[in-house]
């Protein structure tokens, strides 16, 4: 299977700058992140989130970023962002998720012992857009620059998947020649120190996806990435 039939999205997290904002939109990020996680060191404010918001180039998505936040702090944050999309990391579950009329992505830790198969986490968050694997739990936060074992993601899934968790552009083509997922989510791997994005750092990541998106590899599938093209979600 030609990856030239495909294009792996690219979501760059834990943005903190007006001009790391930019910088993403002219490289073709897909999406940038805001983390509003309360003792997050990238956390923000919404009025900040807002003014970069403002910096996005069009058809890029802002994602606002949670774990275990209220409800009236994810609705101010949906007040005042205009998120395109809510991204849960904590213990929220599917009927808060979903209780702010944005689709949203739920990220499951994958440094916890259980995960659950493909089946379950559907089940269990049957409203999610997509789910996002990252190396979160165990008592390691997200943004950690940690990464997990890829093949530990359940096979199966019929939303997109999004790999995160210790990706740069040092292991990004492996990971998705490896996985073939809808996309990938940086944050530390793109950083000269936390919060604060390397110009350079963001390049070769997004020189890297783009590479492995025209590597031929056999039509393997691991986390539903091709049921989920197959059904017209990444052509």
């Amino acid at each position: 299977m030609s990856r030239t039939l495909f294009r792996t999205r690219i979501k760059f997290c834990g943005m903190t700058r007006p001009g790391d904002v930019r910088l993403a939109s002219e490289l073709g990020a897909d999406a940038v992140g805001f983390v509003f996680a309360e003792g997050s060191p990238r956390k923000i404010h919404p009025n900040e989130a807002r003014a970069m918001r403002n910096a996005l180039a069009p058809l890029v998505d802002a994602v606002a970023v949670f774990r275990d936040n209220g409800a009236d702090e994810v609705r101010e944050v949906v007040k005042q962002v205009r998120p395109s999309l809510l991204q849960f990391h904590g213990d929220e579950d599917d009927a808060f998720c979903r209780g702010f009329g944005v689709p949203y992505i739920k990220a499951i830790a994958m440094g916890d012992a259980l995960v659950g198969d493909a089946m379950a986490l559907q089940v269990r968050y049957s409203g999610a857009a997509a789910f996002l694997f990252d190396s979160h739990g165990g008592g390691t936060d997200g943004g950690s620059g940690r990464s997990f074992d890829w093949s530990r993601i359940p096979k199966g899934l019929v939303r997109p998947v999004i790999v995160a968790g210790g990706i740069d552009s040092g292991n990004v083509f492996d990971a998705i020649v490896r996985t073939l997922p809808w996309g990938v989510d940086v944050s530390s791997g793109i950083e000269a120190s936390v919060g604060i994005k390397d110009g350079d750092r963001m390049r070769a990541f997004v020189e890297e996806v783009r590479r492995a998106d025209c590597h031929v590899e056999p039509d393997i599938d691991i986390g539903g990435a091709a049921a989920a093209r197959a059904n017209g979600i990444g052509k």
